[in-house]
């Protein structure tokens, strides 16, 4: 997989519900996204990248399981200005798998928010969903 060299910014957020242990949340974002980091404060979590390495798995995980369209769309309904968002299930993220949620409730104990911000917004969605 070659990973262009484009500036962006990459971060992720989560709430952490009070039957979750914080320590297990911030696993189910460090499988996902390693190279980010890191905070908790209070009842949610976030990461921050400036690395498009930290999209590696989840790149991966679009190309094996042929789900190019479903990130493609979820990408291009969520565009504004220079940036977009996806959801990812907190529990799968927590087993190192990668699934995609179009709707918040999809996941029961709330989702991952991923936004991607970029100058080259387009040019990253174009690699994110077809580049090798």
């Amino acid at each position: 997989m070659k990973i262009p060299k484009i500036n962006c910014k990459i971060e992720m957020f989560c709430s952490i519900n009070p039957s979750e242990d914080p320590e297990k949340t911030k696993k189910s974002i460090s499988n996902i996204f390693p190279y980010s980091t890191i905070k908790i404060e209070n009842f949610s979590i976030s990461a921050e990248s400036k690395d498009l390495n930290s999209l590696e798995k989840i790149h991966e995980a679009v190309h094996s399981k042929q789900s190019q369209k479903t990130y493609r769309r979820n990408l291009q309904k969520n565009l504004y200005n220079d940036s977009t968002w996806f959801y990812l299930n907190k529990q799968a993220a927590f087993v190192e798998k990668i699934v995609i949620c179009d709707e918040a409730e999809e996941s029961p104990l709330g989702p991952i928010k991923v936004i991607l911000s970029s100058p080259k917004i387009d040019e990253i969605i174009d690699w994110f969903v077809y580049g090798e």
